[in-house]
């Protein structure tokens, strides 16, 4: 003759049965739902993209044709990390079909709390968890991590990439003003510029460099104009033009 059990002992076996239960519902879940055609991602939003191509970082994703919401999105992320350039990266599901990707761009290199390496930065100055050796990137190098020196630095990566390749250093100067070393020549712009501006030094690069002009310095600061100097200015507090 079997003894029931005690009603507390009833509850307790059936809250663990249930709980189990709800766990293998919980993690077969996804692997059910992942085959329906409703589930098949129709649509990816990117948030936090400056300097990367869109289609670059979509293609990143490797998402086959079926593709389901409910796929891993920790590997999905990591794929992201992978490209150049890339610091952190999250990828977000949202019902029935979307995918989003939130990622941290890298926009300078400065130096760290004691100067003994290099730290990456975002556009903002923050500080990334960022190797700046483990994808070779040729960043320019911040002399702090202003973030209005750095922004400028963002803003050029996103106009034209090829000028902001070859920069080699940023530092603030008088007034808040941005000083970027352009090989042996310097360029000063202010913090709060346009890509207007920028696109205004590059076309009065190019045409100096098409009539053979020599220069040391353009400044960007006043409004519709480029001033070309033969000689820097002192931390670029001149006024003055030629």
């Amino acid at each position: 003759m079997t003894r029931a059990l005690p009603r507390w002992r009833q509850r307790a076996l059936m809250g663990l049965v249930g709980s189990a239960v709800l766990a293998l519902l919980w993690l077969g879940a996804p692997l059910a739902l992942r085959r329906l055609p409703v589930f098949r991602v129709r649509q990816v939003e990117l948030v936090g993209v400056r300097n990367l191509a869109p289609d670059a970082v979509i293609a990143a994703l490797r998402l086959g044709p079926g593709a389901s919401v409910f796929g891993d999105t920790r590997l999905l992320a990591d794929r992201v990390r992978g490209l150049a350039g890339v610091a952190e990266a999250r990828v977000v599901r949202h019902l029935p079909a979307a995918l989003t990707v939130e990622l941290r761009e890298v926009a300078a290199l400065t130096p760290g709390p004691r100067g003994t390496r290099l730290v990456a930065v975002d556009a903002a100055g923050h500080a990334l968890p960022f190797d700046p050796a483990r994808s070779g990137l040729d960043l320019p190098i911040a002399a702090s991590g202003d973030s209005g020196v750095v922004g400028v630095l963002a803003l050029i990566q996103s106009v034209d990439p090829a000028l902001f390749q070859t920069i080699t250093g940023a530092r603030r100067v008088a007034r808040g003003d941005v000083l970027l070393e352009v090989g042996s020549r310097r360029v000063l712009v202010r913090r709060d510029a346009g890509p207007e501006v920028i696109r205004a030094v590059v076309l009065v690069a190019q045409d100096l460099a098409a009539r053979g002009r020599s220069y040391v310095e353009l400044d960007a600061r006043f409004a519709g104009q480029v001033i070309v100097r033969r000689k820097a200015t002192a931390d670029g507090a001149g006024e003055g033009g030629a």
